[in-house]
């Protein structure tokens, strides 16, 4: 007899889970079980797409580093309005008030899932990595618009501001950090007129 529900888009399904049993149980909890138990399938779900668990594991990190590309879109397009330093602040909130925080523990964590995602993505954690080319993006646009310097280094202060930001978010279990703190960040880096 079947267990579990009929899966319609099997891959999201299972990455969807995958993301609430790292929210929820961080790296060490996320395992092929927990994911199949959380996604309500049996476990040969997960192996008859994907060759292994770490395969699966770089799939969806890689598919979680899309999801920044729509957010990419949506910042570039604010450009111009508002202030520098308020775009920023929210968008690196969103950034690491979603997945992206937890993920960088789990490539770590992870020999093996580290050793595939070099196969596709060659320096840094992807999601980090993504997030800086994101604010760079941003940031290139709004330098474009005159409200960065002409001369700024965009792509060192993207990176500036995603390590920076990470710290603060970094504890998982702790709570986020506040407004504030983000918008001091910003500011110290890039500056309070823009």
């Amino acid at each position: 007899m079947p267990t579990g529900v009929a899966l319609r888009a099997v891959r999201a399904q299972l990455f969807d889970a995958a993301e609430r049993v790292l929210l929820r149980d961080g790296p060490s909890g996320l395992t092929s079980r927990a994911v199949t138990t959380e996604a309500d399938c049996a476990k040969g779900v997960l192996h008859r797409h994907f060759d292994d668990f770490d395969a699966f594991l770089a799939e969806f990190v890689l598919d979680r580093v899309e999801k920044l590309d729509e957010k990419t879109i949506a910042l570039k397009d604010i450009a111009g309005t508002g202030t520098v330093v308020e775009n920023l602040t929210e968008a690196l909130t969103a950034v690491f008030e979603s997945v992206a925080v937890a993920i960088v523990p789990l490539v770590i964590f992870r020999d093996e899932l580290r050793a595939r995602l070099r196969r596709e993505w060659p320096a840094g954690v992807p999601v980090l990595t993504q997030a800086a080319v994101m604010i760079a993006a941003y940031l290139e646009t709004e330098r474009g618009l005159g409200r960065l310097a002409a001369d700024a280094d965009v792509d060192t202060l993207a990176a500036t501001l995603i390590g920076a930001t990470h710290l603060l978010f970094a504890d998982r279990t702790g709570a986020a950090p506040e407004p504030d703190a983000v918008r001091k960040t910003v500011t110290a880096v890039v500056g309070s007129g823009t």
